[in-house]
């Protein structure tokens, strides 16, 4: 690292300790020729995330979108705040592991309902109702009846988004 006193390119690290709760790294630096000490961080540089929509049009990622949609979802649900974050979070480090930046929402939107059908099924029905656009009772019936016969996660949030698409 470049000293800011005399320009040196040789220094050693004296501290180093994580913060952020171990997202990011502070190093106490000192300069092998003028001894200036000095600090700098480290991140983990995150990769920026877009959402290809239905219509093909493709936007910025944004997590607000995605907690305030969840949080409709669990409104009124013996979840806290702090459990909604981790949530949301879990679902961007998931999505951040795919492959290519651009993640279509529909994949955002399976791992969504296959989360919050494990927390909570009210919550999985909520959010499905309006992802999936349900056009009447008999969608929700649907999707109670396969909620009754256990299916997992991988079968019935799938076949919903084969619905949603007719």
């Amino acid at each position: 690292m470049k000293c800011i006193k005399c320009g040196n390119m040789e220094d050693k690290v004296i501290d180093s300790r994580p913060i952020k709760e171990g997202k990011s790294i502070r190093r106490r630096r000192e300069c092998l020729r003028c001894g200036y000490r000095f600090t700098t961080y480290e991140e983990v540089q995150e990769i920026e995330l877009f959402v290809k929509k239905r219509n093909g049009s493709i936007e910025q990622f944004d997590r607000n979108k995605l907690m305030i949609g969840i949080q409709k979802a669990l409104e009124k649900r013996p979840i806290t705040q702090s459990q909604i974050e981790d949530f949301v979070d879990q679902i961007i480090e998931e999505c951040s592991a795919e492959k290519s930046p651009i993640i279509p929402s529909f994949v955002i939107g399976t791992k969504v309902m296959n989360k919050l059908k494990t927390i909570d099924e009210v919550a999985f029905i909520r959010f499905a109702s309006v992802y999936c656009k349900f056009h009447d009772a008999k969608d929700f019936m649907n999707v109670i009846s396969e909620l009754k016969m256990n299916e997992g996660p991988s079968k019935s949030v799938p076949m919903l988004l084969q619905a949603s698409s007719k």
